[in-house]
């Protein structure tokens, strides 16, 4: 379950809001009431990358191969006119 703490706040309490982090809690930190950044378990953003990077290798495989043909160096990084 995530909380909302402001910048001051999460200053301020900056170790309880570490304990509460291994604990498993997750904070939302807010300046002027809107959200800045997220502070979360170490292991539940291994798990967060873990899973966009299977839905993205799902993606890549499903997709069709383009036969584009043979190119050189300087044809691919030749300019635009």
């Amino acid at each position: 379950m995530e909380e909302a703490i402001s910048a001051a706040d999460a200053n301020r309490k900056f170790s309880h809001i570490l304990r509460g982090v291994r604990e498993g809690q997750s904070y939302v930190v807010t300046s002027h009431g809107k959200p800045v950044a997220r502070i979360i378990p170490a292991d539940e953003m291994t798990k967060v990358a873990a899973g966009a990077r299977a839905a993205l290798f799902s993606r890549l495989e499903a997709q069709p191969v383009v036969h584009a043909g043979h190119w050189t160096r300087d044809e691919l990084y030749e300019d635009e006119k």
